[in-house]
């Protein structure tokens, strides 16, 4: 299939438990896909392939799939909800056109949900709104498009109605058609009848079809006038003008069904062919240079110009490691060589396959709008740019966040040490937020997460994919370092070792600097007292030296180096003298710059049944936690809150216990802030036993 007006590459993501994988699943029996619907909470549905992820009933990491439905092929990626794994949803919609954000039906915008949505629009990408689950008890159509308005800042269009609440949904009113489309009680989403709205509907229907014409005809000029001058619009004229507003970002198409209940979803099927655009009708991505420039240039969504693909997901399994790859443009085929422009290396298109979750099916060729899986890739990470060797060309990369806490592990013996390293190489190239370091002092593997979930699951997936049998140390907090005053020194590095010998003089002032700035480096000298070409290197000795703080070893954030002055020497004057100088001068002088340690502040949203909020408070309070906000949910009661990672560990645990299983929290990372002065001393204290263990071991 070649028509690239044809193709829509969508994603679908929600918070955690709205029924994305549920949605997927019914889309892909209404397509055609499968045959057999598997439930998530049976640990059997298509997407969630991984032994993880049927366990826990959660998706773990976004899985593609490709359908067809009224002669348009769908790429459909389903992405995870949990807050630990953003990531696989900040990639996904970095390369998709489409998506659709499903929302709860009782739930509502969900913590998980604005994260997403706020990446979607970083990504400007075109969205229809799905609100799932209107036959559970609390669901609320028209509160959740409220919320969406007052939560997200977005502009719902809203296109159907529901028919009943709760247990009673039975259907919606299409507002465009003015029909109403009624499923039966078999559960099967065919069996429906289109038939007259329900009488006691009429009136709200025509009220929201003429806010749904008003909102619409505004995006094409001609339509606006002749429906200003009286001339209603037929519906294929509200359609365009509808595409063109969804492609524009100026309002978002909303619909609702019961994704469990197969009610609803042909309609959003339809939208998807609808109103999503096509690869031709997005903005084409831009191309950099080697500092991340824009180029002027542009990747076409054209097969005919010259390759440019995406990287933009890396996963392992049994046949070797599969390359999900966005093409944006030209053409490729089994048996070409490609130039990864970040490597500079090129790699040999030995086969290529189309994903269906976890089955595959093998392709010859591969165009620009496609999304497939390149087999067998050997030096390709996640946010990499494969181009054609002739034309090379670099995408915009991928930002990744860095972890927040981190985990010590060992292999038990010798004969799970190589196990253990080849493994951790592999999930490291798969999952970029998943870092891994090695202690070179203690020789410990150091691994490093988004949270306790995050690495749960690593250690679980070492443990039963991999057969690694390893032994786990308590999570550390990656606590930071700052200054609080400014200080004007100077450093003088002398060396005599017989003849030439080493000299370097600097006169810096060290002080702290806006959050958020990290290590900022100025040059202010006059005069050539220290000549340029020296210059960096003062800048590299501070640089290199500030993944060490004053206090206790930590990371230095938010300051700034100002070199003001110095010396040199026209002989014994070097780069490296200079360097030697700068990490001197830095441990000198940051010690007096009244240091302070600085901890991650975690955003909470948690959820408690309201007869249990006072005990959920108090917790909090105790916790160190900042309270924000609450609202009033159909089940409960919503608390927004601030608190510190480093007393957060096993809060799920403690949660649930208080709320008899009922509560439940998503947390992701927001800032850092100073550490109180009995938590730091003890940081602090707690740093130098370490420090001096090793030191008693070597």
């Amino acid at each position: 299939m070649t028509d690239l007006s044809k193709y829509r590459n969508i994603g679908i993501f929600a918070h955690v438990d709205a029924g994305k994988t549920t949605t997927t699943e019914r889309i892909l029996k209404l397509t055609g896909k499968i045959h057999k619907i598997g439930e998530v909470h049976d640990g059997a549905s298509t997407m969630d392939f991984m032994e993880q992820e049927a366990e826990r009933g959660i998706t773990i990491q976004s899985a593609a799939t490709t359908c067809f439905w009224k002669d348009c092929q769908f790429n459909v990626i389903d992405t995870p909800g949990h807050v630990d794994f953003t990531i696989e949803v900040y990639r996904s919609l970095k390369v998709l056109d489409g998506g659709i954000g499903v929302f709860c039906g009782s739930g509502g915008v969900e913590p998980q949900s604005e994260t997403n949505w706020r990446y979607a629009n970083d990504s400007k990408v075109s969205r229809i709104i799905y609100v799932n689950k209107l036959d559970r008890i609390g669901a609320d159509f028209y509160r959740v498009v409220e919320q969406v308005k007052k939560v997200l800042g977005a502009h719902p269009l809203v296109m159907v109605l529901p028919i009943g609440t709760e247990s009673d949904f039975k259907g919606v009113v299409d507002l465009l058609s003015m029909k109403a489309y009624v499923w039966d009680e078999s559960g099967q989403p065919e069996n429906f009848t289109v038939t007259d709205i329900p009488a006691d509907m009429v009136e709200k229907a025509e009220q929201y079809r003429a806010e749904l014409v008003e909102k619409a005809v505004e995006q094409i000029d001609e339509v606006m006038e002749a429906y200003l001058e009286g001339t209603e619009p037929d519906v294929e004229t509200l359609k365009k003008c509808i595409r063109k507003g969804t492609i524009d970002l100026a309002f978002f198409p909303t619909y609702c069904g019961s994704s469990f209940k197969n009610k609803g979803l042909q309609l959003i099927l339809d939208a998807v062919v609808d109103y999503l655009p096509s690869p031709l009708e997005v903005k084409p991505l831009p191309e950099v240079d080697e500092e991340g420039n824009e180029t002027g240039k542009f990747a076409e969504s054209d097969p005919n110009a010259p390759f440019r693909g995406l990287a933009f997901k890396i996963m392992d399994d049994k046949f070797g490691a599969l390359t999900f790859t966005r093409i944006y443009s030209g053409t490729i085929k089994k048996g070409d060589t490609v130039l990864n422009s970040f490597t500079g290396k090129t790699e040999r298109i030995s086969r290529m396959v189309e994903m269906h979750a976890n089955d595959r099916n093998e392709i010859d060729t591969a165009r620009a709008g496609d999304i497939i899986a390149i087999v067998g890739l050997k030096n390709v990470q996640t946010g990499h740019t494969l181009c054609d060797e002739k034309n090379p060309a670099t995408l915009e990369p991928m930002v990744f966040p860095d972890p927040v806490i981190s985990i010590a592990v060992a292999a038990k013996d010798k004969a799970n040490a190589e196990k253990l390293s080849n493994a951790i190489g592999k999930m490291v190239q798969e999952d970029p937020s998943f870092r891994v370091e090695t202690d070179e002092e203690t020789n410990e593997m150091i691994l490093k997460g988004m949270g306790e979930l995050h690495l749960d699951i690593k250690i679980d997936i070492l443990k039963r994919t991999h057969k690694v049998e390893v032994e786990v140390g308590a999570p550390q907090v990656a606590y930071r370092e700052t200054i609080t005053k400014a200080v004007s020194d100077s450093y003088t590095h002398k060396k005599q070792s017989g003849g030439s010998g080493q000299y370097a003089k600097i006169d810096y002032t060290i002080e702290p600097a806006e959050a958020g700035t990290g290590f900022v480096f100025e040059s202010a000298v006059v005069g050539g007292n220290v000549p340029k070409e020296y210059i960096p290197a003062v800048e590299k000795g501070f640089k290199t030296s500030i993944d060490k703080g004053p206090l206790a070893g930590y990371p230095c954030l938010d300051f700034k180096v100002t070199l003001t002055d110095g010396g040199f020497h026209a002989v014994d004057s070097s780069s490296i003298a200079f360097e030697i100088a700068a990490k001197a001068a830095y441990r000198q002088t940051m010690a007096k710059a009244a240091p302070q340690l600085l901890e991650p502040m975690m955003k909470l949203d948690v959820f408690s049944p309201e007869e249990k909020i006072g005990d959920v408070i108090g917790d909090l309070n105790r916790r160190r936690g900042m309270i924000q906000g609450q609202e009033p949910t159909p089940g409960g009661v919503r608390v927004k809150a601030e608190a510190p990672l480093s007393a957060m560990f096993g809060y799920i645990g403690d949660l649930r216990t208080m709320t008899s299983g009922r509560g439940q929290f998503s947390m992701e990372f927001s800032h850092y802030a100073p550490c109180p002065k009995n938590v730091a001393e003890e940081v602090i204290a707690a740093a130098k036993k370490r420090e001096e263990a090793r030191r008693a071991g070597k």
